[in-house]
């Protein structure tokens, strides 16, 4: 009989995730709610959704994802961390509407726009405009263009390699967001640089 012990660890890890966590706490804690519940799309390994629910012990954490594989890793990150404000991970794929979860007093995307199709930055802001408490705010980060051209070098690059794999994908402009956004209710846009070519946009409704 297998030892469950010797069962893989369905821990997940992205060194990027380790890597832009403290200029994203900065942001954050600027921009979100002293208290509520945060909705994180695409959370992805989990890293971030451990790492911002122990920092912000007032805000109820919800991290969500569309694939079986992320959802086990978030599972696992938050077992370990046995935070009372991190909640189970739901299935939430943006562009399957209705969405599992009713209200939120914040959200979150965190490297999504540019590794989904165009749709799926569509879908975010409907649905987060139908979510979304009035004023709320709804972040994103990852890397952008700015009027049509790339910011550096290395993002002209990876945004090559993303359409090499699938032509749908890659960096998304500052103004295509904003129409979309603008269309969807959300008059402001703010625009925060940060490191390594990256930026964190906020809207409010």
């Amino acid at each position: 009989m297998p030892d469950p012990h010797d069962s893989p660890d369905p821990r997940l890890h992205s060194p990027a995730a380790e890597r832009n966590r403290g200029p994203l706490l900065e942001v954050l804690a600027r921009e979100l709610p002293a208290r509520g519940n945060l909705l994180e799309i695409a959370s992805g390994p989990g890293q971030h959704a451990v790492f911002f629910a122990a920092a912000f012990p007032d805000l109820v954490w919800q991290p969500s994802d569309p694939r079986d594989e992320a959802l086990a890793s978030i599972a696992a990150y938050s077992s370990d961390a046995g935070l009372s404000n991190l909640r189970s991970p739901l299935n939430l794929d943006v562009e399957a509407w209705p969405w599992p979860i009713a209200t939120a007093d914040a959200m979150l995307a965190v490297n999504l726009l540019h590794v989904a199709p165009w749709s799926a930055t569509e879908a975010l802001f409907s649905g987060a405009a139908k979510v979304l408490k009035h004023g709320g705010p709804l972040l994103i980060y990852g890397p952008f263009k700015r009027d049509g051209q790339h910011t550096s070098p290395g993002n002209a690059a990876f945004d090559a390699d993303l359409k090499a794999r699938a032509p749908r994908l890659g960096l998304r402009d500052l103004d295509d967001v904003g129409a979309v956004a603008r269309a969807a209710g959300f008059a402001q846009m703010k625009v925060i640089d940060m490191p390594a070519n990256n930026m964190t946009l906020v809207f409010r409704q």
